[in-house]
This record gives C-alpha cells, structure tokens and sequence, in this order.
C-alpha cells in the first residue's frame, strides 16, 4: 500500500487523515453512503506508532459514564456487523468482573449501566474464577457480555472493507498543510487533495495538525508500560486463556485503576496494566496492555515521535505498582512481568473524547482524545464522524465531545 513515487493530485467527497482505528471506522462509514473517500497514514502500514496496534482489547457493555454505556449496544451491533462483512472473527467473550469496595458509587453506576448484573462477594469469586482474589469489604460485578476484541485482525477488517467498497488507502503519506475553504485543500509529501469535508483523526499528531487552523486543543500523548506476567503454573486456575477480563474500580491498591486480560497475546502471559482514572480529574490517564495482561492505565507525558527513545534504566513505578496488586490479587501470577511493552494514549484533561467541528470551519471535522477507552467504541464514533461531516442529524448526543467545554482552545484567525 505504500504510495507511488509519483504525486498524487485528485479530488475526493472525503478526506481522513489518520489510519488509526477510528479514523478508519470513519472511512468506512463514509464508504458505506457511497462517498468517495481518501484515508491517509503517514506511516507504512502496518505501524506500532500509534493507538490502534496490539492484539487485544477489552470490550464491555458496563460503563460508569452514562453517554457511553447508551452507545455501548450499537457498538457491539457494529462490531458483529464488520464480523460478517470480513468474514473473520473480532471478538472472543470471556465476560469481564469489576472489582472494588462493595457500595462503590462508580461499582454501582456500571451495575445501572447493565440493567442487571451479579455481584459476587470474595468467596464467590474464588469459586468461579479461582485465580481472582478479593480482600475483606471487596466485591466483583459481572459483566457477561465483556471480553476481547482483536484488535490488529480488526483493524485489517475495517480497512479491507472500506477498499472494497471503493475507498482509497494511501499509507507512507505525512500530512504537510491543510488549507481551508469550500474546498479544502490536503498537501502531503506524495501528493495534493482536495474535498469539501474533512476528517481528522491522528491520534497524538492531532494537536499538531490542527494548531495551524487556530486550535489549541488540551491533548496529552502519554506513554504507556504494557506489561505480560507469566503464570507460575501453565494451565492452572488463574488468569490463563480460560480466564474472564478484569477492571479494578476505587480498590485501596489500585487507586488508579487496573485492567487485565487472558493469555491470548504470547502463551502463557497475561496482561494487566494500571487503567485509567475512571474519576474525572485534570490528570486522568489512559488504559494499558499485557498477557495474560494485567496493566495499569497511567503513563508518561511523551511527543509522539519520541514514544520509543526510553533511557536505559528508566524507573518504572507503575511496573512497582503492578507487581504489589499482581502478588495481592492473582496470586497465581509471578510477581516480575515477563515481557514490557510500550503504547502511546492520547488524554483529554475529563478522559471524555473530543468529537466535534472547528468552530471556525464547519467542514472540519474533529475525533481526537479517546484516552484510552476509545477502541471498542470505534464502530459508533467513526459513524459519529461520518454524519457530523455529511451534515446529518447525529444519532447520540453530542454535547459530552464538544470542543467549547474547553475555554481558550479557538486561537487567533487565520
């Protein structure tokens, strides 16, 4: 897919810059009303640079925020839908626990979320999930609809159907100016494009992007440890294959929340990470990866282009912090991560997505920010982009992604 060396000059109903998940939901949703539509990737494809990359993702219909867990139905409708059109699998369930202290707010906000849910007191959870421990006054929510989305195997999909229905990838290209207009104008360093609607969806670049149009939007790349812990026994109750995903919520070891997964990654790993903060506060920080994958969502302020230069012998205190709730609650796990990886989230200072236009040109479209929650909504916020950019009404509301809840961000004009 890498572009020719020859410059491209074309014009197009649709531009989307930034091949990510979203951005290539939003692509395909254009491609699906029959617009003709280009989706540029500054990197060669397949790329690690960004948010969309890694094997697995949890998905879940319990949310604490309302707006969410109202779009949570039709996202996994979406999914199902691209299942069928790829022909290939996206999704495994494994169901998902919730784990904090019993008459948590947040606990109880995601039980609402479900309409129903189990919950499971410590003994109950040892006898169905034996590898899962909970502490005195701690309780699990279960949320059978939860596991894992694949999350490489569904961004091929996505894109593959897009191109097969007539839409135009073009890997390899940075975008170099954006002029606006009637008609915009999209210079990169293989060609020149023009349409009268844009999408923007770069992920940690977005900032950049837009600074030139007037925006100063509040997104905060961070770096992320994604760490895979090694069972002490392969094939034991714990978090293996077999095992459910999990989120900590307001736990006195995890005040930051901690998310995890089965062993699907690399045999015999789990991933868990530290997750992000599910209360909202200016330093909310996203979600992490690992396997089976226990991880932690807080991270590293970073520029995107240097996500990877790590100094040897960095401290890791979130790698500390996961070791203490590894030997606390999955006993079953040895206490070093085996394998730690890096992933780059990009936070909004309220962990809530910005989906929305300029202010100043209607045209552009704007989904930045998914701070480290975004990837199983992809489905519903790539539609969102689409009927923002077509004009149409949009089928959830808007109000909690506007850019204007945050003061300052319109620059001087152009």
């Amino acid at each position: 897919m890498a572009s020719p060396s020859k410059p491209q000059q074309a014009t197009y109903d649709a531009v989307v810059i930034g091949a990510g998940i979203q951005g290539s939901f939003a692509a395909y949703h254009l491609a699906q009303r029959h617009r003709n539509t280009l989706l540029l990737e500054q990197f060669i494809l397949p790329h690690s640079r960004g948010s969309s990359h890694g094997q697995s993702r949890i998905t879940r219909s319990a949310y604490t925020q309302a707006h969410y867990a109202r779009m949570m139905p039709e996202s996994f409708r979406l999914w199902q839908r691209l299942e069928a059109e790829a022909g290939t699998s996206l999704y495994r369930q494994t169901g998902l626990v919730l784990l904090g202290p019993a008459g948590d707010p947040e606990l109880e906000s995601c039980r609402r979320s479900l309409g129903a849910g189990t919950v499971l007191d410590a003994t109950g959870l040892a006898q169905r999930f034996p590898g899962l421990r909970l502490r005195a006054g701690e309780v699990a929510l279960w949320d059978g609809t939860g596991g894992v989305l694949f999350a490489d195997r569904a961004l091929r999909a996505v894109q593959d159907v897009f191109r097969r229905r007539g839409g135009t990838l073009r890997d390899g290209e940075k975008v170099l100016r954006i002029e606006p207009g009637a008609v915009l104008t999209v210079t990169t360093t293989a060609g020149l494009y023009r349409a009268p609607r844009l999408i923007i969806t770069a992920g940690a670049w977005t900032g950049a992007l837009v600074a030139p149009l007037g925006l100063r939007l509040p997104l905060q790349p961070l770096r992320i440890d994604v760490c895979y812990w090694r069972e002490k026994e392969p094939g034991s109750p714990s978090m293996g294959r077999a095992g459910p995903c999990f989120i900590t919520l307001g736990l006195s070891r995890a005040p930051h929340g901690i998310y995890g997964l089965p062993a699907l990654e690399y045999p015999g790993l789990v991933k868990v990470s530290r997750a992000r903060r599910w209360r909202r506060d200016p330093l909310a920080r996203p979600p992490v990866t690992s396997c089976p994958q226990v991880c932690h969502h807080h991270g590293s302020p970073t520029d995107p282009e240097e996500r990877d230069r790590v100094p040897p012998g960095a401290p890791r205190p979130d790698v500390t912090l996961l070791s203490s709730f590894i030997s606390s609650y999955l006993p079953g796990l040895e206490p070093q991560p085996a394998v730690v990886e890096t992933c780059l989230y990009t936070n909004t200072p309220d962990a809530d997505f910005i989906l929305d236009r300029h202010p100043k040109f209607s045209n552009i479209i704007i989904g930045a920010g998914f701070s480290g929650h975004g990837f199983k909504l992809a489905p519903v916020v790539g539609k969102l982009l689409c009927e923002l950019s077509l004009g149409e009404e949009t089928s959830h509301s808007m109000a909690p992604f506007a850019i204007t809840r945050f003061p300052g961000v319109l620059r001087a004009a152009l």
